[in-house]
């Protein structure tokens, strides 16, 4: 047996009768026609949906953020456990190398080591921008800074 559209039926609940109002009073919904008495959604075209507002309400409605905010560009940011994990002792780490072994995906606004985690590892830091607890680790850890 084929399934087409000639054999398709509705559930019983599936196709509702749409409400037929202002049909006189014998039908039930006659009089005002369940619109109730007076007002705007009591007459015809009342009731307006939603709108699209203009721009001065909408302006008004987001909340406004004081201050000044940088576009500047910030730099990639990679913490000192993060080359401890990656890379091995006396190996040198650069934007390129650290782009390489998937720590930052963009450099061309510069790399930032940042102090978060512990380095027992010599290495050998270049072109790179630090903090300061960054640079005291790197240095204790026996490393250099160019």
């Amino acid at each position: 047996m084929t399934l087409g559209l000639n054999d398709l039926k509705y559930k019983k609940a599936g196709k509702r009768r749409s409400k037929r109002v202002g049909r006189g009073n014998a039908s039930g919904k006659g009089n005002y026609s369940t619109r109730g008495l007076k007002g705007q959604r009591a007459r015809a075209g009342g009731r307006g949906g939603l709108k699209l507002k203009g721009l001065r309400p909408r302006l008004l409605q987001i909340p406004k953020v004081r201050g000044f905010k940088s576009n500047k560009p910030k730099p990639a940011v990679v913490n000192v456990g993060d080359l401890n994990k990656i890379f091995k002792g006396n190996e040198m780490v650069t934007p390129r190398a650290l782009m390489a072994k998937g720590l930052v995906g963009q450099i061309q606004n510069g790399v930032k080591i940042l102090g978060k985690g512990e380095l027992d590892k010599k290495l050998t830091v270049v072109d790179c921008g630090f903090s300061k607890s960054a640079a005291e680790k790197i240095k204790a850890a026996g490393g250099v800074i160019k």
